[in-house]
């Protein structure tokens, strides 16, 4: 199944400046319309899920540009919204310009767990109804996306897992009455905030995704990946995992590692492959990569077959990821994955 790419990215390449502390969240606010077609501009180009504009949204975060609750409320359930609107609006037009074909009765599509073969959360005495075929994922970055100060590619930041699960609790809430199909759980840096994020979502009827940033085969904090796969085996609530915000090279160990800890599917979405320069503001094309001394990898479509055939079942790009590199991993792996049917 094929996964959208950079959102916050993507609309900085359309001409917004997201410097602002609150990035992409900003634009709920100030241009929601933008948010709006840069989703049905990833849907077009193939993508089957799109991730919201609320990964650095908080209410601390909302409450420091003087937004208050109840509105930074409304805007957490408004990226939602608009993620659904373009999933909308893009099948409307599959079904204005799809051939006719006769209808036929059969079982009902799956949702996106089963979809990428886990079997879900539902009750299995509720009957089947039919799933879209597309789906709209709440983004939930880590505490440290709110700070802005790029402590999510840190991790420890001296809060315990009560803390950090009663401060991400509230806005899993609040997008949760939103009726997002999945929670995505991303670029989380700690096995502690992992930990954390695990208890938060549950009781709260929505399946997720649990994605790590890493530094090789370690968390951006240091600890083994293999603990923070094992994290996402344990919890129902957590219907696959992997990895994202981080180097393509690194994608293929992390998948071969997330299927020996666990049988739940395994989603990577790595960023572009350039490397961020904090001091000039910059995107960099790196030097060939440290450790295997190889040129680095500036195109995430490259390897993307060598990750399916890994196990990968859910493929899409982070960072610097553009709608027409997500039109090629479409291409690409459609008919190895059935990216096209999910």
């Amino acid at each position: 199944m094929i996964a959208d790419g950079g959102l916050a990215t993507e609309l900085e390449a359309r001409g917004h400046d997201l410097s602002d502390a609150l990035w992409s969240a900003r634009l709920l606010a100030d241009a929601p319309e933008e948010i709006e077609a840069t989703h049905r501009a990833f849907f077009a180009a193939g993508a089957r899920i799109a991730t919201t504009a609320s990964y650095q949204a908080s209410f601390d975060g909302f409450a420091a540009r003087g937004i208050g609750r109840t509105e930074a409320a409304r805007l957490l359930r408004h990226s939602v919204a608009l993620a659904a609107r373009a999933r909308d609006a893009i099948a409307a037009h599959d079904r204005t310009t799809a051939p006719a074909r006769t209808r036929t009765t059969g079982p009902a599509r799956p949702g996106a767990a089963e979809a990428a073969g886990h079997p879900g959360t539902g009750d299995s005495a509720v009957p089947p109804r039919p799933a879209p075929t597309r789906w709209v994922a709440a983004s939930v970055g880590p505490y440290g996306a709110a700070l802005a100060d790029g402590s999510e590619y840190r991790g420890r930041y001296g809060r315990s897992v009560a803390a950090l699960r009663d401060w991400h609790r509230p806005r899993l809430e609040v997008l949760a009455e939103a009726g997002p199909d999945l929670f995505a759980l991303e670029t989380v840096p700690d096995t502690d905030e992992a930990a954390a994020l695990a208890e938060a979502v549950r009781g709260l009827g929505v399946p997720a995704w649990l994605s790590f940033t890493i530094a090789g085969d370690r968390t951006r904090a240091g600890q083994p990946l293999a603990e923070a796969f094992a994290i996402a085996a344990e919890i129902p609530e957590i219907v696959a995992t992997g990895v994202n915000c981080c180097d393509p090279a690194e994608v293929a160990e992390a998948i071969t590692l997330a299927r020996e800890v666990t049988t739940k599917p395994v989603i990577v979405y790595p960023n572009s492959g350039e490397d961020w320069d904090p001091a000039t503001r910059r995107w960099t094309t790196p030097a060939p990569h440290t450790r295997t001394g190889t040129a680095p990898i500036i195109d995430p479509v490259t390897p993307a077959r060598d990750w399916t055939r890994r196990g990968a079942k859910i493929i899409g790009g982070c960072c610097r990821v553009r709608p027409s590199q997500i039109h090629d991993l479409h291409l690409r792996l459609s008919p190895e994955t059935g990216a096209s049917q999910c």
